[in-house]
């Protein structure tokens, strides 16, 4: 057991913290000092391999056309017409891009190209328009995120 006692000098600001013997210890309690105990251990890493994998997921690998590993196309046309009504009297919103490091831009090339590719976007003239920044994901590739918070405040 390690007892920890502050030495009074912290005037604000942070604690200072010493290590004491017991027979000091001893004699803080008799004196009636507040003694708090500490237990330190040491973390358990959980072990990554084991988290659990969308395809570990029973419901994912009974239904694979359903979880494709890609998507194979855009949707079915639907009968139904949507539509995002704006705020009356708004104008286009075309904010500048946002600057990116050299990496991000190899990654948004490659993106665009393979969305082009399977036929997900295409090139457009429209007014509008937002810009693109990446976040790392935790196993190391960027994911695109496209900043609509301007076309949001409109909607």
């Amino acid at each position: 057991t390690l007892i920890i006692h502050g030495d009074g000098s912290n005037r604000g600001n942070a604690t200072r913290l010493s290590i004491i013997s017991c027979t000091k210890t001893e004699k803080y309690v008799k004196i009636g000092f507040p003694i708090f105990l500490v237990h330190i251990t040491t973390k358990e890493v959980e072990d990554k391999s084991k988290e659990k994998r969308l395809k570990d997921v029973s419901v994912v690998r009974d239904f694979p056309e359903v979880f494709p590993e890609d998507l194979p196309g855009l949707p079915p046309i639907r009968p139904v017409e949507f539509q995002i009504d704006l705020v009356p009297g708004a104008a286009p919103v075309a904010r500048a891009p946002y600057r990116l490091a050299p990496s991000e831009m190899k990654e948004l090339v490659e993106q665009l190209k393979d969305l082009s590719d399977k036929g997900f976007i295409r090139p457009s003239s429209s007014p509008w328009g937002a810009p693109v920044l990446f976040v790392k994901k935790k196993d190391g590739p960027f994911r695109m995120c496209i900043d609509y918070r301007e076309l949001n405040k409109l909607t």
